[in-house]
């Protein structure tokens, strides 16, 4: 797996680069460590002064190689925790242009399976949303994406949001066979939507309303069912939860409940409508839940 790490000197970018820690057992082919340095920051009006700008972008630059450096210190660290002998190569790259995109870009340029990021970096206003640049980068990107909002040294307990669907099949194959360690145990957790409304409801009988939820919970109960013998396979512990409500509640409920230090689901490709109006469970959840989101998609998925 080749994981590409942004770093921009926040405590939620630290926490990132301590995250490989959790990642390192796979033994990671390659770990890009990425400061992007954004020209717009320096805010040119009418009163501009190149000479002053140049000398800021030069200073900008100059931090942000500092920082590198002390990620990959950092990252050297937190790879040789979790492994003996890594076989992790470490590369380091300052790049220029507006963040959530060069981002993207360089994920793209280094063939990246997964990036990791913190949830909130230097750049983002606090109370907007969730972190901007972190949603932005998990509607454009063209690989999983790993957004870290606590200290992940390692994984005990982690949370997979299941529907039937093949990003939901993918992110199970994805979870087994590039992030999960053997020590953790896995809630593999399906939340279906009710097939009646509440207004409904109150006009059916309680056989009704029944009549209506059985298939639905036993499509739900044949999904976890096989996936959680596809885990049990390999070796993995393994609970099983299918429960039927609105489906963003459910799953932060249930990632509460288990104090999980991660949750894992699927997304499809987004539309630029769903991007501008965070039109996805998958973004709904990483704003909403209480831990580190895995959102898995692209080339490996």
């Amino acid at each position: 797996m080749r994981i590409l790490c942004a770093v921009d000197g926040s405590e939620c970018s630290q926490w990132g680069v301590q995250a490989l820690e959790a990642l390192a057992g796979r033994e990671p082919e390659a770990v890009t460590l990425l400061h992007v340095v954004d020209p717009s920051a320096l805010r040119a009006g009418r009163g501009r002064n190149p000479v002053a700008e140049k000398r800021a972008l030069a200073a900008m630059e100059k931090a942000g190689a500092i920082l590198l450096r002390e990620a990959e210190r950092y990252a050297r660290v937190a790879l040789g925790q979790a492994t003996t002998g890594p076989r992790t190569t470490l590369h380091h790259v300052l790049a220029h242009g507006p963040l959530a995109r060069t981002i993207v870009r360089q994920a793209r340029r280094v063939k990246a399976d997964l990036i990791l990021i913190g949830s909130r970096g230097l750049s983002d206003i606090r109370g907007f949303l969730m972190g901007s640049i972190s949603r932005q980068i998990a509607s454009i990107a063209p690989c999983s994406v790993l957004v870290v909002k606590q200290p992940l040294p390692q994984l005990r307990h982690v949370i997979l949001a299941v529907d039937d669907s093949k990003q939901s099949r993918a992110a199970a194959r994805f979870l087994r066979s590039c992030i999960l360690p053997e020590s953790a145990t896995t809630t593999i957790f399906s939340s279906a939507e009710r097939p009646v409304t509440d207004l409904a409801v109150r006009y059916l009988s309680k056989a009704q309303v029944a009549e209506l939820e059985r298939p639905v919970l036993e499509r739900a109960t044949r999904l976890v069912t096989s996936l959680r013998d596809e885990f049990l396979k390999e070796g993995y512990a393994i609970v099983t939860d299918v429960q039927m409500d609105h489906v963003i509640d459910t799953i932060v409920k249930q990632v509460e409940a288990n104090h999980a230090d991660l949750l894992v689901i699927g997304s499809r490709e987004l539309t630029k409508s769903e991007r501008l109006h965070l039109g996805s469970v998958s973004e709904s959840l990483l704003r909403h839940a209480p831990c580190s989101v895995l959102i898995v998609r692209g080339r490996r998925a």
